[in-house]
Formats: structure tokens, sequence, C-alpha cells
């Protein structure tokens, strides 16, 4: 008896020894997720967001400006995303043009830059995008999106230019193409609209030295 007792003991012990413990869920550190990733979490963020479309011209603050939470236009989902993240496009656009302004496009009869509006005009930040070496090559296949990309439209086609931009996601829409994260006019909204219309630029713009957010870095 006292044999058969001491191995049912043991046994017990091992088991209880492989089992993982109760606080072991606890003191384990985060997964930490790259910038791409956390990018498109902040993009899905957006869809969830209640903006009305709202092209107006507004004085915002500088650094860090916004317009009104509730309005916007294609462009603050991506600006909206990156400042997320603690990326300020309005400033980072802004340094951009002071330094280079005939880089920029002239479609506005601007004679010098302006915080309020530059970087909420996507031929703009089209144009910082590459100016960045984030443009990739011009693709058919959907594998060549990630999410966290960026990417830019001519709504009009060969009749005319009406820009638009949105961000891709992870999320896959039943056609197979991923899913994308833009306002046309009813807000923002995840859509599949990837190939909807002629591509004027394809971008992953993942800025170097952007710290993580504090609960997802490692104790």
């Amino acid at each position: 008896m006292i044999k058969k007792a001491s191995s049912a003991l043991l046994l017990a012990l091992a088991i209880a020894l492989a089992l993982p413990k109760t606080g072991d869920a606890e003191t384990a550190a985060p997964v930490s997720l790259g910038f791409a990733e956390r990018l498109n979490d902040a993009a899905l963020a957006r869809a969830e967001a209640f903006v009305l479309y709202d092209p107006a011209y507004v004085r915002i603050a500088y650094p860090g400006g916004d317009v009104a939470e509730n309005r916007g236009v294609c462009s603050d989902v991506v600006i909206r995303a990156y400042r997320a993240l603690g990326v300020d496009l309005q400033k980072l656009v802004h340094e951009d043009m002071r330094a280079n302004f005939a880089a920029y496009p002239k479609h506005w009869g601007l004679t010098r830059p302006d915080s309020n509006i530059d970087h909420r005009r996507v031929p703009n930040l089209e144009t910082f995008l590459r100016r960045q070496g984030a443009a990739l090559p011009p693709s058919d296949d959907p594998a060549d999106y990630k999410p966290g990309d960026v990417v830019a439209w001519n709504l009009r086609g060969p009749g005319g230019f009406l820009p638009h931009i949105g961000i891709v996601t992870d999320r896959i829409a039943p056609s197979g193409l991923p899913r994308i994260v833009h306002n046309i006019g009813a807000g923002p909204q995840l859509e599949d609209v990837l190939f909807s219309w002629p591509m004027t630029g394809h971008y992953r713009y993942l800025p170097d030295g952007v710290a993580e957010p504090a609960a997802e870095r490692a104790p």
C-alpha cells in the first residue's frame, strides 16, 4: 500500500510541475506589435469613428493640430491613424515643404507652405511619402498590399483628377482583396475598394525610431 501511495504521489507531483502556474499568464511579457500592425489597428479604429465628411479650410494649431474630431476627409484618416502612433504628418509635411517647397505640387497657387492644410491634401501626402522613400512599385497582385500600407487613387480616372487615399488592413473581403479604411464621403469606412479606381501610388511608410506604447514594452 505504501509503495502504491508513493507512486501515486510522485505521479501527481510530476503533473503539478508540468502544469502552468496560475501567475504565469500575469507575469509573461506582452507580445510587442510592430509599427505596421499597430498602424493597421489604428486604421481599423478610425473605421469605428463618427466623422462627417467636411473639406472646409480650417485654421488649426501647429504642431499636433486637427480639425474637429467629428469632421474630416480622406486624408484625415491617414493623418489620424499615424498620429495615434506618435507620427505627426502635419509637422513632417510642413517641415519638408518649408525646406523643399519647389518639390511639391502647385495645384492651389500657393507661394509658401500652409500648416493648416498642406498635409491634408492628397498630392502633398503622396509627394512627402515618395520623398521619404516609401513608394512601392505598381502591382495588380493583392499579395503585394500589406496591412498598414497607404494607397492613393484618382477617382475620376482619365476624365479628370480627384485624388483619394486610404490605408490597407488585414481584413480580407470575399473577393480575396484586403479591405481599405477610407473616407469617400460617408465617414471612415472599411470597404473592398483596393482596385476600384486608377491607383496613383502605393506606399509603405514605417518611420524609424517611433516608440512603442508603454503597455506593449517588455518589463
